[in-house]
């Protein structure tokens, strides 16, 4: 499945997404405040960010500002009661993909998610690289040289996260919610079981790197010398 970010305070209407999302084959992490959008955004990689406008702790606009600014340019489908011209062109200017007015139609919302999930997503959608292997988001390869394996969409997102940490340890909380997301029940040996699998893919292409256990701390690739 992929998996959205939904920045909403109204929980009845985040759970009303959610559950239209979810028909449609599409998991979603609901933050109900900026403060935790910014921790769920930072730990995970989301397809499409959709995100309201009026929030307890801030504008929605100021907050897209500051992810663009900062290069996260993951699609984003813009909520808000505010249907006035200036501020559909506000929210576009800013960095916005999509724009919708409340009240909507979740049939409307799940297509527009749908779309924007279409488009190429930042720097993931790249090869991302470390010693002599190299991780393929669009393909979900990952590969040495001339040989390759495929990857499932828990270790995809696990492998890109130890990418970007370019050989710094990452912690199992930030594994896990890349992994599975914010809102799941992860079972206490689903991360070991993931990275048991890696480590066996990375075998099977002959790679030099390898993926170490900092005991206490969490995993981190390192190069073999």
């Amino acid at each position: 499945m992929s998996r959205v970010a939904l920045v909403e305070d109204h929980a009845r209407l985040a759970g009303m997404i959610r559950q239209a999302l979810s028909g449609a084959g599409i998991e979603t992490d609901i933050f109900s405040n900026l403060s935790e959008a910014h921790y769920g955004i930072s730990q995970a990689n989301y397809a499409v960010l959709i995100l309201d406008r009026g929030l307890p702790d801030g504008d929605g606009l100021a907050f897209l500002r500051k992810l663009r600014e900062a290069g996260r340019m993951m699609p984003c489908l813009m909520l808000t009661a505010r249907d006035a011209l200036h501020d559909r062109i506000d929210g576009l200017e800013t960095g916005a993909d999509d724009y919708v007015t409340k009240p909507f139609a979740m049939s409307e919302l799940v297509a527009r998610v749908r779309t924007l999930m279409r488009r190429p997503v930042e720097l993931t959608t790249l090869v991302q690289s470390f010693a002599d292997i190299a991780v393929d988001p669009q393909q979900r390869a990952m590969r040495c040289g001339d040989q390759a394996v495929m990857l499932a969409p828990t270790e995809l997102q696990i492998m890109l996260t130890l990418l970007k940490a370019a050989g710094q340890t990452v912690r199992h909380s930030t594994l896990e919610h890349a992994a599975w997301g914010l809102g799941e029940a992860v079972t206490p040996n689903a991360l070991e079981v993931t990275i048991h699998r890696l480590r066996k893919k990375l075998l099977a292409i002959n790679a030099t790197a390898r993926l170490a256990n900092v005991r206490g701390a969490g995993f981190a690739l390192q190069k073999l010398d």
